[in-house]
């Protein structure tokens, strides 16, 4: 089974068939697809320019899609890095239960779905590597009320996603499932209860 980054150079080869490149970058998305794999191909073709179903895309729109792809690759391995760095300490220093990010961590390990969109046609419109990037500076601080990703306050929790877990808080704005230790324990009791947060 070819990996990620032998993938990426079938979707750079101007000798393959375009059918093939195009193929290589959807085989990438089993890689990596911080959305899950539909979204992620909705998100690459919509800002890239070519349809879901083109079997013959401009090739520089497949290798563009390929470097934002790339890019947000680079920002989520480097956070695994520092992630396993840090339990690492921990468990040195004794510290042998880990956290709430550390069980939303388990889940999304590799990239999958790291900000899950379960509509694949409602996601956010900025690159891979800026949404990524907000959602770990989010991980990283006090946990709030809003999404980390668009800072909608639009969140609802919705059951049955198709993804770990199945249940939790939806940005009604850009679509992501909002990790949970991003949240207050208030704000995700009212999202629960179905009440809209409001800034104060």
């Amino acid at each position: 089974m070819a990996g990620f980054r032998s993938l990426a150079r079938q979707v750079r080869d101007p000798r393959s068939d375009l059918a093939l490149r195009r193929y290589s970058l959807r085989k990438c998305l089993e890689r990596f697809a911080p959305y899950g794999h539909r979204a992620t191909w909705d998100h690459l073709c919509s800002r890239w320019g070519f349809g879901p179903e083109d079997r013959s895309p401009d090739p520089a729109r497949l290798v563009g899609a390929l470097e934002e792809l790339e890019q947000a690759r680079t920002v989520w391995l480097a956070y695994e890095v520092e992630f396993a760095e840090r339990r690492r300490k921990e468990k040195h220093d004794g510290l042998r239960r880990p956290g709430s990010v550390d069980d939303w961590h388990r889940l999304t390990w590799g990239g999958f779905g790291v900000a899950w969109c379960d509509d694949p046609g409602l996601h956010p419109r900025e690159p891979l590597a800026e949404v990524l990037r907000r959602l770990i500076a989010a991980l990283e601080r006090e946990p709030g009320v809003a999404c980390p990703v668009c800072e909608g306050e639009r969140l609802v929790w919705k059951y049955g996603l198709d993804h770990e877990p199945s249940a939790g808080p939806v940005c009604a704005d850009c679509g992501i499932l909002v990790p949970r230790p991003v949240l207050t324990g208030d704000a995700l009791a009212a999202i629960r209860r179905g009440r809209l947060l409001v800034s104060a």
